[in-house]
């Protein structure tokens, strides 16, 4: 367990609401052991460590530990009250989220990561962090020890977007589409910032390059698509595929995916049926794809049949 010098849990002031408890403060909390998780709603790396903060909250509540997730928005839409009560309803979470819209619990706490585990003694001094997925053993045995119980450690098994990656399969990085982040495009005459385009997709593409088909607006954080049947093609070497998107349309946007040309069949995701069909509706991430075999170098290509489309960030598993 790290040993901080001392360093006292900072204040949870300045969040703009509270989901699942009145608003908490340090008094509220001291004589317990806390565990605060810094999260966003669609973050693959928090989504696959999230059954374990729901399994410690449950399984140590009444030995003391209190759970508190603060949702810290990555994404501008991730700001809206709804999206978090749905990821909150959807992650069964029972325990208390501060709403961080403004980052002034992020910026107290001096983090920079999501997720971002602290666990804090009954004296209210942080004892240990952890970024980042893994090291799960290690994090419940901190949360014993603050405790002073000592057992059996829970027994935490991630189901659909929740699933632990294939990390030894893993050959693609997370990748961003908006201009900020980007890398690896590779539509020709590369990207035109802020303005509607046609673009198309290369004679092929290498590893983990990505590209366009149809009009499109390239922002700061996300592409949108600005005329129907755009797509969005990507080579990647992963069990997992997925992408945060959210609908700028007022009506749900169907969208279709193949994998190296053909219906994903078995190798499809959460979010897709096994002939590629989807739905885009609200924003979060949307698992596209999960191979049952073989993990070879594929090509992913989604299509999104009406304008409205806007997608931010792929990443794998």
């Amino acid at each position: 367990m790290t040993i901080f010098q001392r360093v006292h849990m900072p204040s949870l002031e300045g969040a703009t609401a509270w989901l699942n408890s009145e608003p908490l403060d340090l008094a509220e909390v001291r004589g317990h052991a806390v565990l605060v998780d810094f999260w966003t709603l669609t973050c693959i790396n928090w989504l696959r460590t999230e059954p374990y903060v729901r399994a410690w909250s449950r399984a140590y509540r009444d030995d003391g530990l209190i759970v508190i997730g603060v949702h810290t928005p990555e994404f501008s839409f991730e700001h809206g009250i709804e999206g978090v009560r749905r990821a909150i309803k959807e992650r069964a979470i029972d325990y208390p989220v501060a709403v961080d819209n403004d980052y002034a619990i992020w910026d107290a706490f001096d983090n920079h990561y999501w997720p971002a585990l602290y666990s804090i003694d009954r004296n209210g001094i942080i004892r240990d962090h952890h970024f980042g997925e893994g090291r799960y053993e290690g994090s419940e045995q901190v949360i014993q020890r603050l405790l002073d119980v000592e057992r059996e450690l829970v027994s935490v098994q991630g189901t659909g977007v929740e699933a632990e990656a294939d990390w030894n399969q893993l050959g693609s990085p997370e990748t961003y589409v908006g201009y900020e982040r980007s890398r690896q495009f590779a539509s020709p005459g590369g990207a035109a910032f802020e303005e509607r385009r046609s673009y198309r997709l290369p004679e092929s593409l290498r590893l983990n390059q990505w590209a366009l088909t149809g009009e499109w607006t390239v922002g700061r954080e996300n592409i949108t698509l600005d005329g129907p049947g755009g797509s969005i093609a990507y080579r990647f070497h992963a069990r997992d595929a997925h992408l945060v998107l959210s609908c700028k349309a007022r009506d749900p946007i169907p969208f279709r995916v193949n994998l190296d040309g053909e219906a994903p069949r078995a190798s499809h995701g959460v979010d897709v049926d096994e002939h590629g069909n989807g739905l885009l509706d609200v924003g979060r991430l949307y698992q596209l794809l999960r191979q049952p075999g073989e993990v070879l170098d594929r090509t992913l290509e989604i299509t999104f049949l009406a304008p409205g489309a806007e997608a931010y960030v792929f990443t794998f598993g």
